[in-house]
């Protein structure tokens, strides 16, 4: 993949890459032939076990006012790339990460919104003996059949907020669908990392969190809670895509309130980190 025109940091500004691409809500691809991609890294430790490439496509539904990386909200700003294409460069990897017990993160923006693409990827991880992993908000969860998920050995879900009105004020949208996305998994047995951003503030009132720990205690399939402190890094691209950066002053969590929320997990029957 080092030779492909994407970025190779999940942390690069892209803008205008594809002027040409169908607006994200309305995009509907049945074939997945092609698709958009924001950036990739190779080495990732923290999107999965083992060592990873982890692939980060653009187009998502939400806009969550602690989004590191708004230039994945929409498909245009993406580097339009052939399947067959990501397959090669995917490959290039393959032995190597089978050998560091890894293998193939999708995330984005969301990847759900390009479904028909990143199944092809995952298929082809799979073909190659790579363990797979959907980074996803579950928002469009419904989107992915018991077909996609045979692709899928774990699900990193983020749960942004319990509370629906916490939630609809961080992204914009209904909380439900994630819910509902996340009994199904556990339904089926699919391993599970939930993941929660804990925004001072925004997502840290204990009742928010407590309603999380109860809903997902229960859950056999979720291996871990991964609570992640909210952070500034993707603030610059707020300011150089002219969007108004609502949490600007908002501090990151202190190790008293991260040891809090984890307690609250953690005495909920949790098992977080």
């Amino acid at each position: 993949m080092a030779d492909e025109p994407w970025a190779t940091n999940r942390h690069a500004l892209r803008q205008s890459q594809s002027p040409d691409a169908p607006e994200t809500g309305e995009f509907h691809d049945t074939r997945g032939d092609f698709g958009w991609i924001h950036s990739y890294e190779t080495g990732s430790t923290v999107d999965g076990p083992g060592v990873r490439v982890t692939i980060f496509v653009s187009g998502c539904l939400l806009r969550c006012l602690y989004c590191h990386n708004p230039d994945t909200w929409h498909l245009k700003d993406g580097t339009r790339v052939s399947f067959e294409r990501a397959e090669r460069g995917l490959a290039s990897y393959a032995a190597a990460l089978r050998s560091m017990g890894g293998g193939l993160t999708i995330s984005g923006g969301e990847p759900l919104v390009q479904v028909h693409f990143t199944k092809r990827l995952f298929a082809a991880a799979k073909r190659m003996g790579l363990h797979t992993a959907l980074d996803t908000s579950g928002f469009l969860g419904a989107r992915a059949d018991d077909d996609y998920l045979r692709y899928v050995d774990l699900v990193l879900l983020d749960i942004k907020s319990w509370d629906p009105e916490t939630y609809r004020r961080a992204t914009g949208q209904e909380v439900r669908p994630t819910l509902q996305f996340a009994e199904r998994l556990a339904a089926l047995g699919k391993p599970v990392w939930v993941r929660f951003v804990l925004v001072p503030g925004l997502t840290d009132d204990p009742a928010n969190v407590d309603g999380i720990a109860r809903f997902v205690a229960p859950m056999k399939n979720v291996e871990w809670i991964e609570v992640l402190p909210f952070h500034q890094m993707g603030a610059f691209k707020w300011k150089a895509l002219g969007l108004e950066y609502e949490l600007s002053d908002t501090p990151t969590p202190s190790p008293e309130l991260v040891a809090r929320v984890m307690g609250q997990f953690r005495d909920a029957g949790c098992r977080a980190r």
